[in-house]
């Protein structure tokens, strides 16, 4: 399937992969590639030597193009900007912040930069600042979350900027690709579905839960600190809830998911842990390799699209 991402990116099918810290390593990231989509390391909050690390382990891997995320609240943020282009990566995504800082050393070494949105004016910002796509994300999605819905943020940003729009949030199948397309996007990003693919190196606990989870199982922290994150219900999420409840203070809070997100993925306690996971999971139901995922959604999106056979 062609479309300004594929284009832009130089891949098979418009399908980025999330740039899920702690989950999306080398492995998946070179997995989906090599399955025709977009891969990304998620950096999270991984030292630069440790991202360069990454990136020449993804190499071995494939040969196909792939990416990095970056979170830009990382404190090492300035020096893996410098390492994506060192090792030469064409691909950047970021979050949590603004990378204009970035762009001429990054446009300078060819790299596209594609920072993930939640609203119609960062989109426009960016498009300014000089990115090449966004991807608009709604709060359906596990992690960081905005305040809009992607049914609602895709076609606002879709108007708003010229430059190519992803959609993420709420997609797990060729249904959700399709609608994401009708909405004017050019490509879609997926996070929960990946996590339980074959390849991504994910504490089983994690999978299962992931997998056993229903509609309602996902639950949003963080709203008194006005950074609200989305995750699966336990122990944990209930205690959150409890201390905000009662006017806990930012410290207090911070302390109780402090390396949190690792405890669920390395570790398997996903009981204390912070089990990311978007609204979407409820329809992700078993493990797979990266490329029937991908070849399931297409298959799917291009029969309901009347591009199949």
């Amino acid at each position: 399937m062609k479309t300004k991402i594929t284009e832009l990116l130089n891949i098979e099918y418009p399908i980025i992969q999330g740039g899920m810290a702690w989950v999306a390593d080398y492995h998946l990231a070179a997995a989906v590639s090599e399955a025709g989509g977009m891969g990304l390391i998620g950096a999270g909050g991984m030292p630069a030597e440790v991202v360069r690390e990454q990136i020449r382990k993804g190499k071995e891997l494939t040969d196909k193009p792939f990416g990095v995320n970056i979170m830009l609240m990382n404190p090492e943020a300035d020096q893996i900007a410098k390492v994506v282009v060192e090792e030469g990566i064409k691909v950047v995504t970021t979050g949590a912040g603004n990378p204009s800082k970035y762009m001429e050393m990054w446009k300078a070494a060819g790299v596209k930069v594609i920072p993930v949105v939640a609203s119609v004016a960062m989109a426009y910002m960016m498009e300014k600042a000089g990115a090449d796509a966004v991807v608009a994300e709604g709060m359906e999605s596990g992690g960081h979350i905005g305040s809009l819905t992607t049914m609602a943020l895709v076609p606002q940003v879709v108007d708003r900027v010229s430059i190519p729009v992803i959609a993420a949030g709420g997609i797990a199948d060729g249904r959700g690709f399709a609608a994401a397309m009708m909405l004017g996007a050019q490509g879609v990003q997926i996070g929960t579905r990946f996590v339980v693919s074959t390849e991504a190196v994910v504490h089983e606990n994690y999978k299962k839960t992931v997998v056993k989870a229903k509609d309602i199982d996902s639950t949003v922290t963080g709203m008194s600190t006005g950074h609200p994150v989305r995750g699966l219900r336990n122990k944990m999420t209930k205690e959150y809830q409890r201390l905000e409840k009662e006017g806990a203070d930012f410290m207090e809070l911070e302390k109780l998911t402090l390396g949190a997100l690792r405890k669920a993925v390395v570790d398997g306690d996903v009981v204390n842990g912070t089990v990311m996971a978007g609204q979407i999971a409820g329809l992700v139901k078993k493990e797979q390799s990266c490329k029937e995922i991908i070849t399931e959604i297409m298959d799917e999106a291009q029969r309901l699209l009347g591009q199949g056979e």
